[in-house]
């Protein structure tokens, strides 16, 4: 946003140079959205089966990098003139035996919400608060291992030094004591997977083999990262919108920072555009509004109001025209409520939609470029060649309630090592039950990794 600094020469008087700078916006850069986070359409979106299966596809698809690394790490490990040697699975682990096993971190602990207690919460009258955390000062958390065999607790300073939550997916070395916990001595993860050449989504091979060709290269171009507009549809938005348009769009600022946010042609909101919905009513409410209503389906006109999407809708149509926008769902947006969110309905965009793709366009046919997209939460793509991985901060979030730290850098540097996009989905985190594939998985390291919705705001490179 400008600062007063930047607005000096606007009080200024006036210059006897009849030459005034213009700053003029690039064209709009290469821009790919994958639909790695996409969901099946309508029949074909399930929610019957078991969520079990999420943390074996997890663990056969991770296993193998896994057991590479720590075979590599691991081959000569000695500790007292006894050979480590890999076993297969958590059960077949052996009392005073130096071994190493992988498997699926699961984490015990005693403040972490259960499914009996939502259902015990139905017959209060209000449900108890939140928990910043779910760590107990009292009672220590147990830490297990378990693969589809079953479940092996560990212990060790070592679990104590290092960053672990339920679904991690990890290889951990040591021997088993003879009250049948594991007492490990080290840890291995997937670490980092490799990371795509520049261009590489579009060039395919041609870009792994280094013959890209010549592309016109912004240099210096930007990208506008924004989140928790909250707009509630009170008269206190249009001053905040409006200042942030203004700015975006050059109408703010002396000429040095309009020379500056020329250099932004892409704008990603990235959730919790829209302030949170009121109180979900009572039973008795509910059923009060319903005799009173005459309305079809009990439908009542009068608490209906449409004037905080109405509100999003001309914020994003007055930038559209300069600026293409990509913008994300969050936790307080109209959208699913588990992970992955799907993209919130055009039908909320009047305006702004007009700026999208049209749904009937065809492959190969040339048409105005969109400028306008809806997409998930997650959200993968590429922007100028570059590889883009953000959230809506809901995964940062829950992680943070797993451990001690409260580094939300360090907990997204270690989800990228673990090469999961929600470790701890489906456990505490809901999502969408997935069978064949789990995309939540990171299959490529982004070049620009971002989650918004967290407690200050801070960058590492």
């Amino acid at each position: 946003m400008p600062t007063v600094k930047c607005c000096e020469g606007l009080c200024s008087a006036p210059s006897p140079n009849p030459d005034f700078p213009v700053a003029s916006r690039d064209a709009p850069f290469a821009y790919t959205s994958l639909d790695t986070f996409e969901l099946p359409k309508g029949a074909d979106r399930h929610y019957v089966q078991q969520y079990a299966d999420m943390y074996y596809l997890r663990l056969v698809q991770l296993k193998p990098v896994v057991e590479k690394i720590a075979a590599e790490e691991w081959n000569d490990y000695t500790v007292g003139g006894e050979k480590a040697r890999q076993v297969d699975r958590v059960l077949d682990v052996r009392q005073g035996e130096l071994c190493w096993v992988v498997g699926t971190v699961y984490m015990e602990m005693p403040l972490k919400p259960k499914v009996l207690d939502d259902i015990s919460k139905e017959h209060w009258i209000s449900a108890p608060p939140p928990r910043e955390k779910y760590i107990s000062p009292d009672v220590k958390r147990e830490i297990m291992l378990e693969d589809e065999s079953g479940r092996l607790r560990m212990t060790g300073r070592c679990l104590e030094e290092t960053m672990l939550v339920t679904g991690a997916i990890i290889a951990a070395i040591g021997t088993e004591t003879s009250d049948g916990v594991f007492d490990v001595l080290e840890i291995k993860v997937a670490d980092l997977p490799r990371q795509p050449e520049r261009w590489e989504l579009e060039d395919g091979a041609a870009a792994v083999s280094g013959k890209i060709g010549n592309r016109k290269d912004h240099k210096g171009s930007k990208i506008a990262l924004v989140s928790g507009l909250q707009i509630s549809g009170s008269h206190s938005d249009a001053l905040q919108l409006d200042l942030l348009a203004e700015a975006l769009t050059g109408d703010l600022g002396n000429s040095n920072f309009q020379a500056d946010i020329a250099k932004v042609s892409r704008l990603i909101i990235a959730g919790d555009s829209l302030a949170n919905a009121c109180p979900i009513p009572s039973r008795e409410e509910l059923v009060a509004t319903k005799k009173g209503n005459g309305g079809k389906y009990g439908y009542d006109s009068a608490t209906y109001n449409a004037s905080p999407t109405d509100n999003l809708d001309a914020f994003l149509d007055s930038i559209l025209p300069t600026i293409a926008i990509t913008l994300l769902p969050g936790q307080t947006d109209p959208a699913n409520v588990q992970i992955p969110q799907q993209s919130m309905h055009p039908a909320l965009f009047p305006k702004a939609r007009l700026y999208a793709k049209s749904p009937t366009q065809q492959e190969g046919v040339d048409e105005v470029p969109s400028t306008f997209d809806a997409v998930t939460n997650p959200w993968e793509g590429e922007v100028e060649g570059w590889r883009f991985l953000g959230n809506g901060g809901q995964p940062v979030s829950d992680v943070f309630k797993y451990v001690e730290s409260d580094d939300r850098l360090d907990m997204m540097e270690s989800m990228l090592r673990w090469r999961c996009n929600a470790p701890t989905a489906p456990d505490t985190l809901w999502c969408y039950p997935f069978q064949d594939d789990d995309p939540l998985l990171i299959r490529d390291c982004p070049h620009v990794y971002f989650a918004v919705g967290q407690d200050r705001s801070r960058a590492e490179v």
